[in-house]
């Protein structure tokens, strides 16, 4: 795999990858970013160039000195050929399968992909599998093969509810409030996803609405790849329809900055998914996928093989 080190090849890169388009929209947003600063250090490598058949978006190694870091250990992956992406996956050192990792991607294909990969390599996967939902306005700016689907992608649409304004602020996160998202996200509430939340807090966009104490009471966050997540309200606070004026303004403010974004809900999720739906977000046909992959242990007799055929062979060459 060749990585991509000019700034001039990774913006030919983001290009090539707006042709894409939604399925190339997690690893195209984060391509974005990382040629807007890039604040994670994250690496793109292809399989060749100009003319790529796979992409695969990773942090750089010295970042990944965790094991058990999956949060940090993520790759966003975009292929064109897959049978060229399991080959890549099963005979590179593009993806280090030793540690507990993730996988990102919108494409439907790279499931089989990724456990043919992971049967071979001794790894178990827990795969998720979300509603993806597209925003107008990132369609209609990123996608010019979309542009003809006007009636499909309507603007985001202002919400029916208001927020008393004298009770409730518009705000931003800051990073001591992480701590408040990682309780309620549902793949967090340990001190490595903490980690990862306050790092997207402190190099992403992110709003809150303060309560009457000052303090956040609902939010959203937005990450590395462009995704608008972490969505969060305290009990205390919801169906207020808090939640859906926080999304609304996040769409509006990243519009204006000419920012890709997405989401994902979960498919039980239904209270946010009707909120979504009011917005006017559109339900892709394809899903949000995660794939989160963990070594399987070895056996004290596998260990105890293994170690023997190292000493044969080592006697065997001396």
């Amino acid at each position: 795999m060749l990585l991509l080190r000019s700034s001039q090849m990774l913006q030919t890169l983001e290009g090539a990858l707006r042709k894409g388009i939604p399925e190339s929209l997690k690893i195209y947003g984060t391509i974005f970013h990382m040629n807007r600063g890039n604040p994670f250090k994250l690496e793109a490598l292809v399989d060749r160039w100009p003319d790529f058949r796979t992409v695969i978006v990773r942090p750089p190694e010295q970042d990944m000195t965790d094991d058990l870091d999956h949060y940090t250990n993520t790759y966003q992956v975009f292929s064109k050929d897959f049978q060229n992406c399991q080959e890549i996956l099963k005979s590179s050192d593009v993806i280090n399968w030793k540690q507990h990792l993730q996988i990102q991607g919108l494409q439907s294909d790279l499931n089989e992909v990724i456990n043919n990969v992971a049967e071979e390599k001794s790894v178990q996967v827990t795969a998720t599998h979300r509603y993806l939902y597209l925003i107008s306005e990132t369609m209609k700016k990123h996608a010019p093969s979309q542009q003809n689907l006007d009636q499909l992608y309507t603007k985001t649409e202002k919400p029916k509810t208001k927020v008393n304004t004298e009770i409730y602020k518009m705000s931003s996160l800051e990073p001591q409030h992480a701590s408040l998202v990682n309780d309620l996200w549902s793949f967090g509430g340990n001190e490595r996803s903490l980690k990862f939340i306050q790092r997207c807090i402190q190099h992403f966009p992110s709003y809150c609405l303060l309560g009457p104490e000052g303090t956040p009471v609902s939010w959203n966050l937005m990450d590395q790849t462009g995704e608008l997540r972490m969505a969060g309200t305290l009990p205390e606070y919801r169906r207020q329809g808090l939640i859906s004026h926080i999304i609304y303004q996040h769409i509006q403010d990243m519009d204006k900055k000419d920012y890709p974004m997405y989401s994902h809900i979960a498919k039980d999720n239904l209270h946010m998914q009707q909120m979504i739906h009011s917005l006017k977000l559109i339900c892709a046909t394809y899903y949000w996928q995660q794939w989160n992959c963990e070594p399987l242990r070895r056996s004290a007799t596998e260990d105890s093989e293994s170690q023997s055929k190292r000493e044969g062979g080592s006697g065997g060459r001396a």
